[in-house]
């Protein structure tokens, strides 16, 4: 998840070095979990889509400035599923026909702003890696990246202008959506009594905001009626929903390895996420034994300690409870669409993403 720093106020939470950024790529920075290519990848011409994507968001980005060209492409080179104007680029299919420049354009503009934040996440967190490479902050300093971060909003904002008033309000509000929910994280960070409602609005906004405004981009722009429009926002949103709770999952159940960083690793930072909010509400003694651990920063064996409770109690499954009745409301979005390759990528989208969650036995 990201965090933006000068679009937000600024965190008072405890600072400490990160151990790798709170990413699995994002989930984490956030691709999609690993090991895991999602039915929206393997469309028909999307290998060609992709290339369209990519070619958008270098031109997106480029100025007469070879410098400022060199941080603001920084993450851009170092690679990306880029699911969300792959999304878009699949809403505007969902009827049969090739997605526009528009939807591509559309669809990077959402894009840039994940990315635009990572930046302002990667200083937040004195990250020094991200996608395998060093982070813009570490590279070049923090003014840079929060500067070239800024810059990939505006170049975002940008695109969105040029495409409407309607897609320009909508990203604008995507943005604000970002910082409400980074609030409602930084706000709880520590607070082992943070409310449910916190941790849904936070993955709303910092994650889910961004699928629904990508999908009901492509809508727009493909011209789709307003009730085709609505669905497709409701599914971004749900399968948004899916991916961070799933991701959430992941870091408490997978292993360093599949992860690429320390498990438990957002519960180090202070982020209790929803695998771990219930367990601390099963009332039972692990649970005030997992309250008593955290609260603060964790050493390696309070960290294991932490994982070994949340792992072998119920806060897992009632989360991938959670996690599969938003995919139900991701099917159900779309269950009336025309039947078309894009259409059948989406109606299996969100159940591919649940089955890639680690559950311990």
């Amino acid at each position: 998840m990201w965090r933006l720093r000068s679009l937000c106020a600024r965190s008072t939470r405890v600072r400490h070095k990160s151990l790798t950024p709170r990413a699995l790529g994002n989930l984490h920075d956030v691709s999609e979990p690993q090991n895991i290519t999602s039915p929206l990848l393997a469309l028909p011409a999307m290998d060609v889509d992709r290339k369209r994507i990519e070619k958008a968001m270098h031109e997106s980005v480029h100025t007469p400035d070879s410098y400022l060209n060199e941080i603001a492409s920084h993450l851009i080179v170092a690679g990306g599923k880029r699911l969300r104007p792959v999304l878009a680029v699949a809403a505007a299919q969902i009827n049969g026909v090739v997605a526009s420049e528009d939807a591509v354009r559309g669809g990077v503009s959402c894009e840039l702003v994940h990315l635009g934040s990572l930046y302002h996440d990667d200083v937040m967190d004195e990250a020094d890696t991200r996608r395998g490479v060093e982070t813009v902050n570490a590279k070049w300093g923090n003014l840079q990246a929060i500067l070239a971060g800024d810059f990939l909003l505006s170049r975002a904002s940008e695109i969105a202008a040029s495409l409407g008033t309607e897609v320009a309000g909508l990203l604008a509000r995507t943005i604000g959506w970002l910082c409400e929910g980074q609030i409602a994280e930084l706000r709880h960070t520590y607070d082992v009594s943070r409310p449910e409602p916190s941790y849904f609005t936070s993955i709303h906004g910092k994650t889910a905001s961004l699928y629904g405004t990508a999908a009901r981009i492509g809508g727009i722009v493909a011209g789709h009626d307003r009730v085709t429009i609505d669905a497709l926002t409701d599914f971004g949103n749900a399968y948004g929903m899916v991916f961070q709770i799933v991701d959430d999952i992941l870091d408490v159940t997978a292993t360093d390895e599949q992860l690429g960083k320390p498990a438990g690793h957002d519960m180090v930072e202070g982020v209790y996420t929803l695998p771990v909010l219930r367990t601390l509400a099963t009332n039972s003694t692990a649970a005030d034994e997992l309250a008593d651990l955290l609260g603060s920063p964790l050493d390696d064996a309070q960290q294991q300690r932490a994982l070994t409770i949340v792992r072998s109690n119920e806060g897992v499954a009632s989360a991938m409870a959670t996690a599969r009745e938003y995919v139900q409301r991701a099917e159900d979005a779309v269950a009336g669409f025309a039947d078309t390759p894009a259409t059948e990528a989406l109606r299996t989208a969100s159940r591919v993403l649940l089955d890639s969650a680690v559950v311990p036995a």
